[in-house]
């Protein structure tokens, strides 16, 4: 298995992008943004958590959430929303924004996407032919969708906020935010895969540029793989699932006591490493489940179980479902 805890975490919950919004924007301009669990069957049905993104292919702007304070957008700048939360993007604080009403993101879900809106002097113009004569800015808009159940401690470890400004991103979010726009526009054969995937790595490169810039005394999940002795602790249990690890095991292999390991991923995780192991092994576990018409007795072994009894007990534990129910139950929603 790869060592990049990362990306082991993001390919277990089944991390998938789409752009859905090219808005074009001039003069005076704000949109309020309602939660994304209101809108969630309509742009990822199935995902049971939904993330908004914007990128900010052209002029300034700003993303305000309730209680943080707005943050400005320059061109090439990127804004998530990990927790899905309620938002204004508009040309300056303060403006009365037009509201997106669930029931609109419904009725427009069968249109072709990515779909072309206009925003200015407080007229919203769904379909517009964008981008419009004279926008003044032009957001690309999309979502991420992922799993939450039965674990997973990135989104938890995420702001509310997400800011990239263009001068922290790499060279290629500059190209990747130019390409989506032309992707948008032209709606050439096979657009849809290629805006997917350009979502999909460009939240990737926003979770990794966060870590890089979080404060040396920072913790949670994400601080913990940047950490040399937590970090490490994480890659083997990710390496290596189906080991029969204990604490002792697990403290020679990264240098620490037992003691002095189960305090220091206690203080960064929020849960002891063998807590954090058999969640791991239910997550592995639903993937597999879902993704494979195995065994429920193979896959306990492979991700760590002596038996298929031991296994299920664990995820009725943690899932509240018995591996074979939840299975028929993620099938039929899938």
């Amino acid at each position: 298995m790869s060592k990049d805890t990362l990306s082991d975490l993001l390919r277990a919950v089944r991390l998938r992008g789409a752009v859905f919004y090219y808005v074009s924007n001039r003069a005076q301009w704000a949109a309020e943004a309602p939660p994304a669990r209101d809108i969630a069957a309509a742009v990822m049905p199935g995902a049971e958590h939904v993330m908004e993104f914007h990128l900010m292919a052209r002029g300034c702007g700003w993303a305000a959430v309730d209680g943080l304070a707005p943050v400005r957008l320059a061109p090439g700048d990127i804004v998530v929303l990990p927790h899905g939360d309620a938002h204004v993007m508009s040309s300056a604080p303060g403006i009365a924004p037009q509201r997106i009403s669930a029931e609109w993101v419904f009725a427009t879900r069968q249109v072709p996407k990515p779909m072309p809106v206009a925003f200015h002097h407080g007229v919203h113009e769904p379909g517009a032919t964008g981008p419009v004569d004279g926008a003044e800015s032009v957001l690309v808009c999309g979502f991420l969708g992922c799993d939450l159940k039965p674990f997973n401690p990135l989104v938890a470890a995420l702001p509310r906020l997400l800011h990239l400004p263009a001068a922290r991103a790499g060279e290629w979010v500059a190209h990747v935010i130019d390409q989506a726009a032309r992707e948008s526009t032209e709606q050439r054969p096979g657009a849809d895969a290629v805006l997917e995937r350009l979502a999909e790595m460009m939240f990737v490169d926003t979770a990794r540029r966060y870590l890089d810039s979080l404060p040396d005394d920072a913790t949670g999940w994400l601080a913990g793989l940047r950490d040399r002795y937590v970090g490490r602790a994480l890659a083997l249990l990710h390496e290596r699932p189906e080991q029969a690890w204990t604490m002792d095991d697990l403290g020679r292999e990264v240098g620490l006591s037992r003691s002095a390991l189960h305090e220091r991923f206690l203080q960064y995780v929020g849960q002891p490493p063998m807590h954090y192991l058999a969640n791991w092994r239910i997550q592995l576990g639903a993937r597999l489940l879902r993704e494979t018409n195995r065994t429920v007795a193979s896959i306990a072994v492979e991700v760590g179980y002596e038996s298929e009894a031991a296994f299920s007990r664990a995820f009725k534990r943690l899932v509240g479902q018995p591996p074979a129910a939840w299975r028929r139950t993620a099938l039929t929603a899938a």
